[in-house]
């Protein structure tokens, strides 16, 4: 009676600890997989017709995409980019009113650049960020 009251204990305690190793397993890899993501700080977006204006800074890691509508009057935009990205990537598209791609380019390149020729309206500004690690900036102008 003794010997089997004995192997339960033994069976309870094996169980038990077999089970805490479990539970301290799956929390140390939890831990191990978190999302050290994240998506900025101040981010700031000004969206009036002819101009348009993006920033986000100390992005980490960052996936995302950005999508708006942006009033052009003109036939062509001046974008001019003033990003600074140490990973991924960030990709500018814009599209005019027919929603013909009238521009593309990552954020890496920095610089003022104008797009092609397209029509007045309402054209889609697209950020495309993928992973990305930095501050991202970039202006969209009539010209």
């Amino acid at each position: 009676m003794r010997e089997r009251g004995r192997c339960v204990v033994n069976r309870v305690r094996f169980v038990s600890s077999g089970l805490l190793a479990v539970g301290i397993s799956l929390l140390i890899l939890g831990l191990g997989c978190g999302d050290n993501s994240s998506a900025g700080k101040d981010l700031q977006v000004t969206n009036v017709a002819d101009n348009f204006q993006f920033q986000v800074t100390n992005t980490k890691s960052y996936s995302h995409t950005y999508t708006y509508t942006w009033s052009n009057s003109g036939l062509s935009a001046s974008v001019n980019q003033a990003s600074s990205i140490s990973g991924g990537d960030a990709t500018l598209v814009v599209k005019d009113s027919a929603g013909t791609t009238v521009y593309t380019r990552s954020l890496k390149q920095n610089g003022t650049f104008n797009t092609a020729t397209g029509s007045a309206g309402n054209w889609t500004i697209q950020l495309l960020a993928s992973k990305v690690t930095g501050t991202l900036n970039f202006r969209v102008q009539k010209l």
